[in-house]
């Protein structure tokens, strides 16, 4: 009896999921930006003691899962010289992420094991556990290497 309703429901989600007009998603929209290729990526601020650092977050599962966490505004500290760091509300997904990510000033990124957020601002040694969200713009990271604060939003 069950496997008589599952069949003609599962061949309904597959014949939706088809069609060329997908139902609206309840999930919250973001601005997309195209990018080269065929990847999108999300623009935000970050808004450190009144000054604006532009960002671009890369279209991984893990940056778009802290998109939709937007806007946020989070309390810093600094970690090993080389980062600032911060808990997020919760976990990120990191479905189809790298193990491990070689960060590099500017780098915005998820440490996994901690459920944190991390914004470099030097160089860092390869790590595991590490999913690089994206990237500030020019200049960001030294704006961001004595923040005690920050407010990230969503470019509209």
């Amino acid at each position: 009896m069950i496997l008589a309703r599952a069949i003609p429901t599962a061949v309904l989600l597959a014949v939706a999921a088809c069609s060329p007009e997908a139902p609206p998603s309840s999930a919250p929209s973001t601005t997309l930006t195209p990018t080269t290729g065929s990847t999108t990526a999300v623009n935000i601020h970050l808004t450190v003691e009144g000054r604006v650092v532009n960002a671009t977050l890369n279209d991984s599962a893990a940056a778009r899962d802290f998109a939709s966490l937007l806007p946020l505004t989070l309390n810093l500290s600094d970690f090993h010289d080389s980062e600032r760091i911060s808990d997020l509300p919760r976990r990120l997904s990191t479905t189809d992420a790298p193990e491990s990510a070689d960060p590099k000033a500017g780098d915005l990124a998820f440490y996994a094991p901690w459920g944190n957020l991390a914004i470099y601002y030097r160089d860092a040694p390869p790590a595991s556990g590490v999913v690089i969200l994206g990237h500030l713009a020019d200049g960001g990271a030294e704006v961001l290497a004595t923040a005690g604060r920050v407010t990230i939003e969503l470019v509209r």
